[in-house]
């Protein structure tokens, strides 16, 4: 799934967690928070350059986008050409870092936990919706 996508299916996200969490922080955390949620729907896709250079034995793919940076937003498709079938990796590689940094934002703050744990459950199940073409 595209970034712009896992940022729009963010959005409702964090809303509903903010909504829950109603009057019991300032705006301003309110906003962090916000900000913290959109920021990881869409962020926690970095980690398939990682899978990229176990697959290929370099860096090439973040060179790539370093040097041509609109690749990232209108190219995405080809970022990672060259790696083979990176499909099963990357879930495994959002699942083994959803569930511990689920963990620990909860236990710096509760609300944090929560909003970790929705952004990342939705950006998983939607790459498994779109992986296998549901939608």
């Amino acid at each position: 799934m595209k970034s712009g996508e896992h940022f729009l299916l963010s959005l409702p996200v964090a809303g509903a967690v903010l909504a829950a969490v109603g009057d019991r922080c300032s705006s301003g955390q309110r906003a962090a928070l916000a900000g913290y949620g959109l920021s990881l729907g869409v962020l926690i896709d970095l980690d398939h350059f990682l899978l990229a250079r176990l697959r290929v034995g370099d860096w090439r793919h973040v060179r790539n986008c370093l040097r041509d940076p609109k690749r990232v937003f209108f190219d995405q498709k080809n970022l990672f050409e060259g790696t083979g079938g990176m499909a099963n990796l990357r879930l495994l590689s959002h699942v083994f870092i959803a569930g511990p940094l689920t963990v620990l934002t909860g236990l710096i703050d509760r609300r944090l936990g929560i909003m970790t744990g929705a952004v990342l459950y939705v950006h998983v199940l939607a790459d498994l919706l779109r992986d296998n073409e549901i939608v």
